[in-house]
């Protein structure tokens, strides 16, 4: 099957107008002296008033601006985001977009500009896969005919009738990808405000439909600041996630990987650690609950319900499912999500950072200006075409969107986890404790990392440096600076790995 072209008009209309913008800088009312003390004082209160006023008004205002990062990790749920970090961020890759702690700034350092961009984004919050939602619908059903009252707590399921979809985005899903396109391109405006981004999709609906969302977002936020946008709607590559189609933002090429040993590795991990985790919770809701006989994949999907519900209000309003489990057990949660995460799909399966070996290889090429050199799930056709993969001088912003477990593989072909050690699958370890892995830090819903290329002075070569969900990531083994970054020849000499295949050799051995 070929690719295929998607015309975001002809696709969907779209839903948001320009943004609100304001003008850069902050307006000081002037006053005339006088000799009146009394009347010095009023016009002083006058002022700070009015300073108050435009301060509170630009604040109000702004919309998808770079701004100090704050205290904690929330973000409003007015842009998208769901600011309950107690327990919201615990949910593994289920967790909608939060900016992620960093230790190092993100801001672009002093003296340096950003010369090249690079977006590689999973998709937006989702209704259940098709499979989950029918195991979800049948737990709800026999829970209601086996409690015949919900009371404290539990009262809202007396009320409660599943109504969750299948696969496709929600209308908060769309808004977190609007959101992240007015956030890129207020980043990286320089570039974006010169140039149209080369786009990618997976071509599952949801991905795709994600795509044309964050396009609606980089356009709006554009043309708020005046500048004409000609190109939109933007043309955007669909890449079939057919079995046997070469797609480096889908996995499905590798055999041995997809049908051998390596297959089974994240769900032993998860068994493991599931049956550590849900006995506990499961004994207390039978409690809670008397005529109720949970397995263990039941308590699961109890609490699966949770973002489920949560994502599907247009809102983002927490669900009432939220509060049955405690913070601790959330944390618990999260850590079932990660484990399916790195030995499902990452660093702790042996097959795992081969699946995005393609990918990488694809990367060099646009950050060298060099054509593709790969043999592994790359599409050579595509590849060698400047028609569906520029690489020249000009092409500098780019974006695609794919799936949590894809860009798992990914990040595990960069290596950018090379010094996390293998995770326990019988207590919880924190991010700090795995050095910043976790499926919610990393693949929640509108995940995004970025890579970027910037000049720095004089200095004859650039810098690369990788931000994922606004956690910078110091690179390894490539002679990192204080900022996280390596020089470009440095960081793709550190891509050894990817550049010789991985073990794609042994998909089919």
């Amino acid at each position: 099957m070929a690719p295929k072209w998607s015309n975001a008009l002809q696709r969907k209309r779209s839903r948001y107008g320009p943004l609100p913008t304001t003008e850069d800088g902050v307006y000081v009312p002037s006053h005339r002296d006088d000799p009146s003390r009394r009347r010095r004082r009023i016009l002083y209160a006058m002022m700070l008033a009015a300073f108050t006023f435009i301060l509170f008004f630009v604040a109000w205002t702004r919309v998808g601006e770079s701004s100090p990062r704050p205290a904690t990790p929330c973000d409003s749920v007015e842009e998208g985001y769901i600011c309950e970090p107690e327990i919201s961020h615990f949910w593994g890759q289920y967790s909608e977009f939060f900016s992620v702690p960093s230790k190092i700034d993100d801001d672009v350092p002093d003296r340096c500009e950003i010369t090249f961009a690079q977006i590689l984004s999973r998709h937006g919050g989702r209704d259940p896969t098709a499979s989950k939602t029918a195991r979800y619908s049948a737990f709800v059903s026999e829970l209601k005919s086996n409690v015949t009252t919900f009371k404290g707590k539990y009262a809202f399921l007396n009320d409660y009738e599943y109504t969750l979809g299948a696969d496709q985005l929600t209308t908060f899903g769309e808004q977190g990808m609007v959101n992240s396109g007015i956030k890129f391109f207020n980043r990286y405006r320089k570039l974006a405000s010169k140039a149209t981004p080369f786009i990618r999709s997976a071509g599952q609906d949801r991905v795709v439909q994600s795509a044309l969302n964050w396009t609606q977002g980089f356009h709006a936020a554009k043309t708020s600041k005046h500048i004409k946008d000609s190109a939109y709607p933007y043309n955007i590559l669909t890449l079939p996630e057919d079995i046997g189609f070469n797609n480096t933002l889908s996995h499905g090429t590798c055999d041995a990987f997809e049908n051998g040993p390596a297959s089974e590795i994240g769900d032993d991990a998860t068994s493991t650690w599931q049956s550590v985790f849900t006995p506990p919770i499961k004994a207390r809701l039978e409690k809670d609950l008397p005529g109720t006989n949970f397995s263990l994949d039941q308590i699961v999907y109890f609490m699966d319900l949770c973002p489920f519900n949560t994502v599907a209000s247009p809102t983002g309003k927490v669900s009432p499912f939220c509060a049955l489990f405690t913070e601790a057990e959330w944390h618990e949660y999260d850590y079932y999500e990660t484990l399916d995460k790195w030995y499902g799909y990452g660093t702790g399966n042996p097959l795992g950072p081969t699946q995005g070996v393609g990918w990488v290889n694809e990367l060099i090429a646009r950050l060298t200006h060099a054509p593709v050199q790969d043999d592994t799930n790359t599409n050579r056709t595509l590849d060698a075409d400047p028609a569906t993969f520029p690489i020249g001088k000009k092409n500098n912003l780019f974006a695609d969107f794919s799936h949590d477990n894809d860009m798992s593989g990914i990040f595990a072909a960069i290596g950018l986890y090379n010094n996390t050690e293998p995770l326990s699958t019988t207590e919880v370890e924190t991010t700090h404790e795995t050095n910043g892995f976790s499926a919610s830090w990393t693949v929640p819903f509108a995940a995004r990392m970025y890579v970027e290329k910037m000049k720095c002075g004089r200095g004859k070569e650039e810098f690369v440096r990788v931000i994922m969900n606004d956690r910078v990531i110091p690179l390894q083994g490539c002679g990192v600076d204080k900022y996280g970054r390596c020089e470009l020849s440095a960081f793709v000499k550190s891509l050894g790995f990817a550049r010789s295949g991985g073990l794609w050799s042994q998909c089919y051995a």
